[in-house]
Order: C-alpha cells, then sequence, then structure tokens
C-alpha cells in the first residue's frame, strides 16, 4: 500500500505564484498555477498508489481532484505543514508538489518498483529545493526543522535523511516554476499540458518577452 500526496494551496490571485507578478498579472498569475496543478493531478491519478490525497490549503478543491481524499494543511511554516502531512499515514508516502507540471507518471513509477531496495526517494529541484519526497516509513521528524525555500533545502533534507541511517534513492531532478523564465522553460519541455497551453494564451493576450537562450541552455545542463 502507497499513498500519493500532492500539496497546493488555493489558486486565487495573490496567494499562488506571485513571483511572476510582474510581468503576469496577479490574475494570469493564478491561472497558470492552476494549470500546473491540474497536470500536476493528472498524472500523479494515473500512478499505482492505493490512496491519492491532495494535502490542500484552501476551499474549494480543484475538479482535477475529483475522488481525491482532501486533507486540510495544518498552519505553520512550510516545513511544519509537511512534517504533519507524514505523519498522518502509517503506510509508504509519496509526496509531491504543485510547481512541477511537467512531472509525469514515468518520473515517479520508480517510487513504485518493489524491487527497489531502498527506505527513501528524493527528487531534487534545479534552485536547490526538492519537488518530491517518499518514505517508506513516513517521519516528520525527518522534515521538522529543515530549513525551506532556500538554494540549499535539497541538501538539507538529503543530509536529515541519511544521518537517521536512511538509504536514499535519487528521482529526476526537475526545474520548478517559480519565475517567467521558469515558465517558458517548463511550458516547453512538456508542450502539451494544460500549463503550457495556459502560458500560451496569456502571452497571445499579451505577449511578454520569452527567456534567453542562455538561461535555457543552463537549465538544461543542471538538470
Amino acid at each position: 500500500m502507497t499513498v500519493l500526496v500532492v500539496i497546493a494551496k488555493e489558486c486565487l490571485p495573490g496567494r499562488v505564484k506571485t513571483r511572476l507578478h510582474p510581468p503576469l498579472s496577479l490574475e494570469q498569475a493564478a491561472l497558470l498555477a492552476a494549470a500546473s496543478l491540474d497536470d500536476t493531478l493528472i498524472a500523479a491519478a494515473t500512478l499505482p498508489a492505493t490512496r491519492h490525497v491532495l494535502a490542500f490549503d484552501g476551499d474549494l478543491p480543484p475538479a482535477a481532484a475529483t475522488g481525491w481524499e482532501i486533507l486540510p494543511q495544518v498552519s505553520g511554516g512550510l516545513d511544519v505543514r509537511l512534517a504533519a502531512i507524514f505523519d498522518s499515514f502509517d503506510e509508504p508516502t509519496v509526496l509531491i508538489g504543485m510547481d512541477t507540471p511537467q512531472v509525469t507518471a514515468e518520473l515517479l513509477a520508480p517510487v513504485f518498483d518493489t524491487a527497489v531496495d531502498t527506505d527513501a526517494w528524493l527528487g531534487l529541484a534545479v534552485d536547490g529545493g526538492f519537488w518530491a519526497l517518499a518514505m517508506n516509513k513516513p517521519d516528520g521528524s525527518l522534515i521538522l526543522g529543515v530549513p525551506m525555500s532556500q538554494d540549499d533545502t535539497g541538501a538539507h533534507q538529503l543530509a536529515r535523511l541519511t544521518d537517521a541511517g536512511l538509504r536514499v534513492s535519487h528521482l529526476s531532478p526537475l526545474v520548478d516554476v517559480d519565475t517567467i523564465d521558469d515558465a517558458h522553460f517548463v511550458a516547453s519541455e512538456a508542450p502539451n499540458g494544460r500549463f503550457a497551453a495556459t502560458l500560451a494564451t496569456i502571452l497571445a493576450a499579451a505577449p511578454i518577452s520569452a527567456p534567453l537562450d542562455p538561461f535555457l541552455a543552463q537549465k538544461g545542463s543542471r538538470r
């Protein structure tokens, strides 16, 4: 039995993806965040988890989460909220965020391979954070106190797991969407998703300069 959790906020203007404003409006940023969450939920729904859970901060879950269990997030910093999620379950638990809409079932498939002898999985983000974390024996204390939203958050989380004696396997690193350049890059990586379509619609309505080629090269070389 494996629990798959997506952690997300309700995609309201001013609450999500505020670093996209400017050049996007807060309303456009919220639309893009909603598309990112939809793509994530759609990919996650195809995985062979015994429970699909949306750890949600908000009042109205998205339609793409129909049929999912809804777990309200506790208050507090991100480490507190992540720790509480893992402490909510006894079975192996996989948690992913809503900021990597290019995620696919294939990228997460190794976590569900019972032939792999490991205690935990970590998917690092290119900016230094992490986009996925899984533990066979979920333990929130292994997250609580890890400094979040820093360029060394992933390194701190990895150290916390290995210092506890866990064998950690790694998922492919991904770019998460924080800035408009990230959005351009991720849309190019997953051109057929709702995220890419939503960004294209926004750009068609009010064109925004594309990211510089050196940025794309740098992002691609670090994946």
